[in-house]
């Protein structure tokens, strides 16, 4: 216990635990009043103490001056080390670092975009370079006023190394964050194309000094070669090529489509093997059931899946496309006004990413297809060919039967889990009741896969109606007729067909990925959610957290005094004061002034908030990493892509030190440095 008006300078230790402490038993105690007590100081005594801490404190003040007059008087000689021709070069390196910032920065890429055969104007970076010469940049123009006019100032391989530096240089600034932290998490995002090769982004997550919970972008990683040697590779460029500790990495997510994500699957199951506290979870970013829907490797729910990236790209192009869905909708809902507006709300913005895009998709599928064909059509020629081939393509995938008993199945299997992802995006009270609420999710799809041909009968005549209002036969799909080849006696009939090769492997695989991505660990982890005093309070502060805690153990400062600290912690909310609101979010409760004084807790949170499945609390308020890639990506043809001005543009919020690049760069590459010129002999002539 600390008393706050005493004079005396007194200190808690990190490893101190707080406790509630009486301080009016003693009154009723008699005996206790002949007890020995403390010296009252007089105000001679508090003067004194008061001029022995003045004392001290200019002591300190001066101490401090002589050593900033020191390492400024350190600074002005390694100033005067450097030769004129030597600072000369170190401000030329300056100016290349500066246009190569700005370059990134603005998203501009290096060279022009010219056809071959016409006349080429200067690159923008050596366009950039005239300009800031034109400017009065002297570094500049004394190192190229004597060059040619129509020679480039800087070759392909000097640019590559500039560009180096400045990439190496900001990703180091976020990896000694990383690394004062400690414990991070690794996030993979989907594949981009980078020069014809196909690679992996990669983010961490991490909680930053100012204990904020952030997810920066850090590099691409070539994805080539099988799962175990990817698994090598990412391993390396985690430990070898950032300095870090797979051995300190706390969760993994990733972000995959297609048959990539069987691939990546695979490789966080190998991650896992060598490291299991990498605890594999679902991302933050992406709504569950659509995650659950990617990772099922069966043609027909990939098509599904690509279909519908297919229409949310669709139309982003244009606001006349989204208009023409409204009018079908209108057209398709005459008699229903309510029904008609609550569609055309749901459909205004990203409605293909949201956690009920297969039950909208089901609605909007008629209305759908008579928007396609009437951009098909393109009658008053308001779309461009692509527009209408695009809308062709699509529309001609929306009228088969196969695709429609896949999106009826999908919605109706996947409904199970929809309530259940949800709250796994929202706040942290949602994601502890998510996290207790698992058993009966899986119960309800284990009660589906017992009692599957009950279900399996109401979705196939539910898609069977669907397919009969939009005219569409119902049929075994040509490819599956092809490949066997059966005789007409043999043939198997349509619903027989999709229960075995849909809705079976559908369910299982759903299952499967669920057991997979919320193991024991996973949800011990996310019921200890309950530290987060709201959550308490909302639980009437009948919590275990204890129950839950050995999962990160040893990762705790003080394991041993866990026990008593929690309950101190508890005992803390329980008695504040009426007007103490208590904290929602593990941000909030790693903000307060006082988490310090519970070095377990505090520990606890930061690593627990690094998982991957939890949201980014200021993801709304904030932009992230993750978003400018995507900005990136759509705003930049393949052709111009670069990978390090990908990487600048996306961290152009970190900052950096030029002089830090314009030395890294004068180590790795001493010999562009100028030689001094040696001093010229003066020769005496005697008369």
């Amino acid at each position: 216990m600390v008393c706050k008006t005493s004079p005396y300078r007194t200190v808690l230790k990190d490893t101190a635990i707080p406790t509630i402490f009486d301080l009016t038993s003693h009154l009723k105690n008699p005996h206790s009043r002949h007890r020995k007590r403390i010296k009252e100081l007089t105000e001679e005594d508090i003067r004194r103490i008061k001029e022995r801490r003045l004392a001290s404190s200019i002591e300190q003040l001066h101490s401090k001056k002589d050593i900033e007059a020191t390492e400024g008087q350190d600074a002005a000689e390694e100033e005067i080390k450097l030769s004129p021709e030597e600072k000369e070069f170190r401000d030329y390196l300056r100016s290349l670092f500066e246009i190569v910032f700005m370059l990134g920065k603005q998203n501009i890429p290096l060279k022009t975009n010219v056809p071959e055969g016409l006349e080429r104007d200067p690159s923008n970076f050596q366009a950039l370079l005239e300009y800031r010469i034109n400017a009065g940049d002297k570094a500049l123009r004394r190192r190229f006023e004597a060059t040619a006019v129509n020679v480039e100032y800087l070759s392909t391989a000097q640019q590559s190394q500039l560009l180096d530096v400045c990439e190496g240089t900001v990703r180091e600034e976020i990896l000694m964050e990383v690394r004062e932290s400690r414990f991070f998490s690794l996030v993979t995002g989907d594949l981009v194309e980078f020069a014809g090769e196909r690679h992996l982004p990669l983010f961490l997550r991490f909680v930053d000094q100012s204990n904020t919970l952030r997810e920066e972008f850090l590099d691409f990683l070539p994805f080539e070669g099988d799962e175990a040697s990817l698994v090598e590779r990412l391993e390396t460029q985690v430990t070898d090529g950032w300095g870090l500790r797979m051995e300190d990495c706390r969760g993994q997510a990733h972000v995959a489509t297609g048959t990539f994500a069987t691939k990546m699957k695979a490789v966080a199951v190998g991650l896992m093997g060598k490291y299991p506290m990498a605890m594999h979870t679902p991302c933050s970013t992406c709504a569950l059931n659509i995650h659950l829907a990617n990772s099922l490797p069966f043609p027909s729910v990939q098509v599904v899946m690509a279909t519908l990236r297919k229409i949310g790209i669709f139309f982003k192009q244009s606001p006349f496309l989204q208009a023409e869905l409204e009018k079908a909708i209108s057209v398709y809902h005459q008699g229903n006004y309510e029904k008609a507006t609550e569609l055309k709300e749901a459909c205004s913005s990203n409605w293909t990413v949201q956690h009920n895009v297969f039950e909208l998709t089901v609605d909007l599928l008629e209305s759908l297809l008579l928007c396609m064909d009437c951009i098909r059509d393109n009658e008053n020629v308001k779309f461009p060919d692509a527009m209408t081939g695009d809308a062709y393509s699509i529309a001609e995938t929306l009228a088969d039967f196969e695709f429609i008993v896949t999106l009826v199945i999908l919605k109706n299997a996947l409904s199970f889990t929809r309530a259940f992802g949800k709250n796994l995006q929202g706040e942290a009270l949602d994601v502890f009741f998510a996290a207790n609420s698992l058993t009966a999710v899986l119960h309800s799809l284990n009660e589906v896969f017992d009692n599957i041909e009950v279900y399996h009968e109401f979705w196939f005549e539910e898609a069977v109606n669907l397919a009969a209002t939009m005219e569409i036969p119902v049929k075994v799909p040509r490819l599956f007729l092809r490949k066997h080849r059966l005789p007409d006696t043999d043939e198997i009939p349509p619903e027989t067909y999709f229960k075995e090769y849909v809705t079976v492997p559908v369910i299982r695989g759903i299952i499967d990925e669920v057991d997979d991505i919320f193991s024991q660990s996973n949800l011990k982890a996310l019921k200890c959610l309950s530290l987060v005093p709201a959550i308490m309070g909302q639980m009437k502060f009948n919590t275990s957290e204890e129950n839950h805690a050995d999962v990160y153990r040893k990762d705790l400062p003080n394991p041993d005094t866990l026990p008593a600290e929690l309950h101190c912690w508890k005992i803390k909310w329980k008695h504040r004061s009426k007007e103490v609101r208590l904290p929602s979010t593990i941000h909030e409760t790693l903000q307060l002034s006082d988490v310090k004084f519970f070095p377990n807790v505090n520990c606890f949170l930061k690593v627990l908030t690094t998982l991957p499945v939890l949201m980014l609390e200021d993801s709304g308020s904030s932009e992230t990493s993750r978003k400018r890639l995507q900005t990136y990506l759509s705003d930049t043809p393949i052709k111009h892509r670069c990978k390090s001005l990908a990487v600048l543009h996306i961290n152009s919020h970190v900052k950096h030190d030029l002089d830090v690049m314009v030395d890294k760069y004068c180590r790795l590459y001493p010999e562009d440095e100028p030689e001094p010129e040696p001093e010229s002999e003066i020769s005496t002539v005697v008369m």
